[in-house]
């Protein structure tokens, strides 16, 4: 079982933070082509320059920008990965207390977003003859919790959509993978979500060894990089502290 890029390429979207950013270090690091997609072009520039990876400025959720991002990879010879990071949370409140831009947000760019550019790039997919969709979604997608009303519900829509895609596809040889992540601490997740420093904190407070964007990252890339007849169709990943969405071992600090 052979491990090699063999000139692979892959999209990865949301790549100017936290595991986007990661699998494009990871990606690159081995020895794939990657084009590394986000809106912020200012940190894209940066990764490209360290990594070696394409930028490029786009918002998944904009058709034009789609559109524009297609014609480039296109140009450039065609992709046969594409790895869908991008999303993310807005809020905590319960259901009774929700926030219609956040629920809007996270719809948008969980669910529309990876719809949007997984229906751009399938027929270059297709044309390949072995391509390969992964989406990042949660374990939120798995087991709702209270005050996750909003993600939950993004997640779980992004988790029907992949297990459909996957049943679509098949006859096409497009192998669908879906990476799971529970707890991971990154720079920005809970901090966006919860918009203050201080509450971020709190989600990790104790929590011996959380799992990092490298983490996911590593398994993203030995997902894709599999001999394409062995499908992962749905990769779990926790930290041991966390054995269950519900259950979480924090240790007192010091």
């Amino acid at each position: 079982m052979t491990l090699a890029a063999q000139n692979k390429t892959a999209v990865v979207t949301g790549a100017s933070t936290g595991i986007g950013e990661a699998t494009v270090r990871a990606l690159a690091g081995a020895g794939w082509r990657v084009f590394a997609v986000a809106r912020r072009a200012e940190r894209l520039e940066e990764l490209a320059a360290q990594t070696g990876a394409v930028p490029f400025a786009a918002d998944i959720c904009n058709d034009d920008d789609v559109a524009a991002l297609l014609a480039a990879v296109t140009e450039a010879g065609g992709a046969d990965t594409l790895v869908n990071i991008a999303g993310g949370a807005r809020g905590a409140d319960t259901i009774a207390n929700a926030k219609t831009e956040d629920w809007d947000w996270m719809l948008q760019v969980n669910v529309l977003g990876t719809m949007k550019i997984t229906r751009a790039f399938l027929p270059m997919l297709r044309a390949h003859g072995e391509g390969t969709v992964l989406n990042l979604t949660s374990t939120a997608g798995l087991t709702a919790y209270e005050g996750g009303g909003g993600y939950n519900a993004a997640k779980y829509a992004q988790h029907a959509m992949t297990g459909a895609l996957r049943l679509e596809e098949a006859e096409n040889n497009i192998r669908v993978i879906e990476v799971l992540p529970g707890l991971v601490r990154t720079e920005e997740f809970a901090l966006n979500r919860l918009g203050d420093g201080a509450a971020a904190a709190k989600v990790y407070a104790g929590v011996e060894k959380p799992l990092i964007a490298d983490d996911v990252a590593d398994v993203v890339k030995y997902a894709v990089s599999l001999p394409h007849h062995i499908n992962l169709d749905e990769i779990v990943v926790r930290p041991v502290a966390q054995a269950a969405t519900h259950k979480l071992i924090r240790k007192a600090e010091a």
